[in-house]
C-alpha cells in the first residue's frame, strides 16, 4: 500500500484546501496521472500520483484544509479495479472465518447486479439489488444518490437518505432562515474560499504593517488614444496584436521607476531592497478574487511583447492556469479599477512592494488649456499608493507627475520601446 501525500508545492505555501478529488475509490491510475486540485493561497494546483494501481481509499473530503507532508488517499499498487470493487465490502464487513461464504455472496450479488444494472446517461451506477429496488419504489435516481461506501457501492441506506433529503427544505433556504432566525429576513452562510481569506488577510496585513499613503494627478488621454487611432492597423499588421493601454502605462511605469527606485524597493528588516529589475504585476479580477500574475523583465519588452505578456497572464487568470512562478516575485504593480467604472480610489500596496500605481476610467471633461479657452478631453484619474516609511512625498509626487508626462507626449515613449 502506497500513499499520495501533499507535495511541497512553494516555499511560502504550506498548506492548502481540497477543491475537488479528480479520482474516487476503486479507480485505476498511472503514475503521474492528476488525483486532485488543491486550493492555495496563490492558485489551484494539481496533485499528481507517484504510483500506480487501484485508489483504495481517500482521507481528506472536500473543503478539508491539508498541510505539506498530510496523506490524502492510498493506493494499491498489486490490485485491480474489478477485484477492489468486487472483494472490499465482503473483507470490511465480515469476520476472517467467514469470507468465504460472504464472498459468495458477495459475487452472487454482483452476477445479479450484472443483470439488474440500469443505465443512468452513461455511466452504470454500482448497487445492491435491495438499493435498488427501494429507488425503484421512491422513484429515486440511483446516479444521483450519494453514497458513504468508500468503493461506491449504492446501499438501501444511501436510498433512504437520499430520500429525506429530496422531502426537506432546501439546504441553503432553511440555512438562510435558521441564521436570521427570521424566516423573513433570510441570511445565507458560506465559507470563504482560501485565497479569499488570504486576499483578506493581507490587505489587513498591508495597512497594518505599511505607512501607507497616496497621491493624486489626472492624465490628458487625448495623445494615446489619437496615437493608438493612427497606429493601430499597422501595429496589429506587424504585431498580430491590438495596442492596448496597459502597454503605455507599464512602460511609463517602467521608465518612472527608474528615476525614482525607491518604488522599485522594499523594506527587509533595517535594510532597503533597491531592485535592479523590473517585474511588473498586473492586476486582474477573477471569479475566485483579485490576483497579480507578473510581466517579467517589462523593460526589455517592446510595446507587442508586453501586450502579449498581459494578454496571456490575463486568459491564465480567468482560466485558473495560472502557475505559481507567474504570481510571485514583482517589483511594482498596476491596477486598473477603471475598467469597472472607477473614477477614484486608494489602491492598497501588494506587500512587500511599496509602490502601486491605480488607473481609473476615462471620462470627458471641460479642461481648461493653457491660452485660457476650454476644450472637452478625454481625462483619467491616477493614484499612486506609497509606503512613506521609505519614499518621501516628494518622491511619490515626482514619480507621478512623470509618468503623467510620459503618458501625455507617448510618442517618444513608443519610439524608444
Amino acid at each position: 500500500m502506497k500513499e499520495i501525500k501533499v507535495p511541497e508545492l512553494a516555499e511560502s505555501i504550506t498548506e492548502g484546501t481540497i477543491a475537488e478529488w479528480l479520482v474516487q475509490p476503486g479507480d485505476t491510475v498511472e503514475k503521474g496521472d492528476p488525483v486532485v486540485e488543491l486550493e492555495t493561497d496563490k492558485v489551484n494546483v494539481e496533485v499528481n500520483t507517484d504510483y500506480a494501481g487501484v485508489i483504495v481509499e481517500i482521507l481528506a473530503e472536500e473543503g478539508d484544509d491539508v498541510n505539506v507532508g498530510d496523506t490524502i488517499a492510498k493506493v494499491d499498487e498489486s490490485a485491480e479495479a474489478g477485484d477492489v470493487v468486487e472483494s472490499a465490502p465482503a473483507q470490511e464487513e465480515a469476520p476472517q472465518a467467514e469470507a468465504a461464504p460472504e464472498k459468495q455472496e458477495a459475487q452472487a450479488e454482483t452476477a445479479t447486479e450484472t443483470e439488474e444494472t440500469s443505465t443512468s446517461g452513461t455511466q452504470d451506477v454500482v448497487a445492491s439489488p435491495a438499493a435498488r429496488k427501494l429507488a425503484r419504489e421512491k422513484g429515486i435516481d440511483l446516479s444521483q444518490v450519494p453514497t458513504q461506501d468508500p468503493l461506491g457501492r449504492v446501499r438501501p441506506e444511501d436510498v433512504e437518505a437520499a430520500s429525506r433529503s429530496a422531502s426537506a427544505p432546501a439546504p441553503k433556504a432553511q440555512a438562510a432562515a435558521e441564521e436570521s432566525g427570521d424566516p423573513a429576513k433570510p441570511i445565507i452562510r458560506e465559507r470563504m474560499s482560501r485565497r479569499r481569506q488570504t486576499i483578506a488577510k493581507r490587505l489587513v496585513e498591508a495597512q497594518h504593517n505599511a505607512a501607507m499613503l497616496t497621491t493624486f494627478n489626472e492624465i490628458d488621454m487625448s495623445a494615446i488614444m489619437n496615437l493608438r487611432k493612427e497606429r493601430q492597423e499597422s501595429f496589429v499588421a506587424r504585431n498580430d496584436i491590438k495596442l492596448g493601454f496597459m502597454s503605455f502605462f507599464t512602460k511609463a511605469s517602467v521608465a518612472a521607476l527608474k528615476e525614482f527606485p525607491l518604488l522599485n524597493a522594499e523594506i527587509d528588516d533595517k535594510d532597503l531592497l533597491i531592485k535592479e529589475f523590473y517585474d511588473i504585476g498586473i492586476a486582474v479580477s477573477t471569479d475566485e478574487g483579485l490576483v497579480v500574475p507578473v510581466v517579467r523583465d517589462a523593460d526589455k519588452l517592446d510595446f507587442a511583447g508586453v501586450e502579449r505578456e498581459i494578454t496571456r497572464l490575463g486568459t491564465l487568470a480567468r482560466d485558473n492556469k495560472l502557475s505559481l512562478n507567474d504570481l510571485q516575485g514583482g517589483s511594482f504593480t498596476i491596477t486598473n479599477g477603471g475598467i469597472f467604472g472607477s473614477m477614484l480610489s486608494t489602491p492598497i500596496l501588494n506587500a512587500p512592494q511599496v509602490g502601486i500605481l491605480g488607473m481609473h476610467n476615462i471620462v470627458k471633461r471641460a479642461v481648461v488649456m493653457p491660452d485660457d479657452t476650454i476644450e472637452v478631453r478625454p481625462m483619467m484619474y491616477l493614484a499612486l499608493s506609497y509606503d512613506h516609511r521609505i519614499v518621501d512625498g516628494k518622491e511619490a509626487v515626482q514619480f507621478l507627475v512623470r509618468i503623467k508626462e510620459m503618458l501625455e507626449d507617448p510618442y517618444d515613449l513608443l519610439l524608444q520601446g
